[in-house]
């Protein structure tokens, strides 16, 4: 039985990838693709880009949890929204919201492919905690 795209999405942005950037090798396609518009600007991102990034997160944060909000898919793409919290190294006592994410992926040999992502810092604003409009996937 293959993975739906609906749930290699939701399981790459709720893996330990930042602990072991070879659960990557789980999700992505080895010729994956990441257009990412950041608060910090625009980048394109290969597999190794991604695998890098990850091996560098792991050496500041402790833990890293998902808050889905939406999780939607149509034929062989997927979209996802969440917040992102961490306990980094300096401070492990205490989870913060670091960031939101709106993500859309298509799949190539069952595998994601090309994203599309746009994310930007967390805030605090009680409109924009996703906790309460949480949709079951």
């Amino acid at each position: 039985m293959s993975t739906s795209a609906k749930e290699l999405l939701k399981g790459l942005y709720e893996s330990d990838f930042f602990n072991d950037p070879t659960v990557l090798k789980k999700y992505l396609h080895q010729d994956a693709e990441l257009y990412w518009n950041a608060s910090t600007g625009f980048s394109k991102m290969t597999y190794d880009d991604i695998s890098n990034m990850s091996k560098e997160m792991g050496k500041s944060f402790i833990s890293l949890r998902s808050s889905i909000s939406h999780l939607i898919s149509e034929g062989n793409t997927a979209s996802i929204r969440l917040t992102y919290y961490i306990k980094t190294v300096e401070n492990p006592d205490e989870e913060v919201g670091i960031i939101h994410f709106m993500a859309m992926w298509e799949l190539k040999d069952g595998l994601l492919y090309r994203g599309y992502q746009i994310s930007q810092p967390s805030d605090e604003d009680p409109l924009n905690i996703d906790a309460h409009i949480r949709i079951k996937s």
